[in-house]
Parts: structure tokens; sequence; C-alpha cells
């Protein structure tokens, strides 16, 4: 792509009747996406940006970290098939919710961990989850916990970013791959 052109964004997939969404900020959206698109239940996973106060933001203006935005999932679940406590379940499991605005030597606050909550239900199991979870970390856990704003898609070249690119992308061979074999999902 060159300065002229501009990135074509995903598009949102259709919502199936009787689905639910969930949006969380849990670092690079790399490797929340690789995860939750393997799991059973979830009809899909889109790597976007939420919580901050530019439209449309693009991943260049979301990496300068002036935007106010995460790099997030949104996640379309069946909950016939699996309920919003097991995909926060894969959240906590996902990432280091301890570390503020960072995940790894990924640093700003575009990588803060964030559950995005859709309605009164989903914000009050974020907060029994958040306090469930703690028991299993020792420092405390940052996780915001806030309303949903504008879920924007990321561009078409993130979508699927680690299977598209998993053999030719060290941040893929070195940082997701790990989180997936330890979650034990494909790799």
């Amino acid at each position: 792509m060159n300065d002229t052109e501009t990135p074509q964004m995903a598009n949102l997939p259709e919502i199936p009747k009787g689905a639910q969404v969930a949006t969380l900020g849990a670092g690079c959206f790399w490797c929340v996406e690789a995860a939750y698109n393997q799991i059973d239940g979830v009809h899909s996973a889109i790597s976007g940006y939420m919580g901050g106060e530019v439209v449309s933001p693009t991943y260049e203006q979301v990496c300068g970290g002036n935007t106010g935005h995460a790099e997030v999932v949104q996640v379309v679940f069946d909950p016939s098939k699996i309920d919003y406590e097991t995909i926060l379940a894969w959240f906590w499991d996902l990432h280091d919710p301890t570390q503020l605005n960072r995940q790894g030597n990924d640093v700003g606050t575009q990588y803060r961990s964030a559950i995005f909550w859709e309605n009164e239900d989903q914000k009050n199991l974020a907060e029994k989850s958040k306090q469930a979870a703690q028991e299993h970390f020792d420092k405390p856990i940052v996780t915001e916990i806030v309303p949903t704003t504008t879920f924007f898609p990321a561009e078409n070249y993130h979508q699927n970013y680690y299977f598209l690119n998993k053999t030719r992308n060290s941040y893929c061979q070195f940082v997701v791959e790990p989180k997936l074999k330890k979650l034990k999902l494909n790799h």
C-alpha cells in the first residue's frame, strides 16, 4: 500500500439471530482473534478498535496512541453453545490482565485490558468474573470494565492475520504461536 491508497476496512459479519456479542481488549488483536476463532460456539471474531474519540481510525492512528482506542476483538457467539462466562474465562487466559497499558513488549493504551459490556447483565458478569480471576494472579487486575462504544473493524489485512502470516511474520512465530500452544489451540 502506498501513501495515496486508503486501507480497506473489514466488513462486519452479520450477527445471527439469537447470537450475542462480546468485545474484548487483551493486547494485540492478532493473538486474541486467532484464539477466539477456534472456540466452539463462536461465530466470528473480528479485529478492530473501540473506546476512543476518533471516528473510523486507522491502525497507524491507533498505534500512535493518541486516539484513545484499544485494539479489540468483537466476538459473536451462540449462547446455546457457549456462555458469556466461558468467553470471559478465555479472556483471562489469553493475556496478563495485571499489566497496565501493555502486553509484553506491546506498550501503550491501545493494548490495555478491557471488557466492553453490551448490557447490565454483561457488566455484572464481567465484574464477577474479574473478582474470581483475581485469585489466579499475584498482582491486582487492571482490566477496565466499561460500556460498549462504536466498534470500528480493523483493516482487512488484520483479519485472520495470524493464520495468513504465521510462517513469514516473526511476531506471529514468537508471540502468537506460543499463546495458542499454551491454550492447546491450533497454531
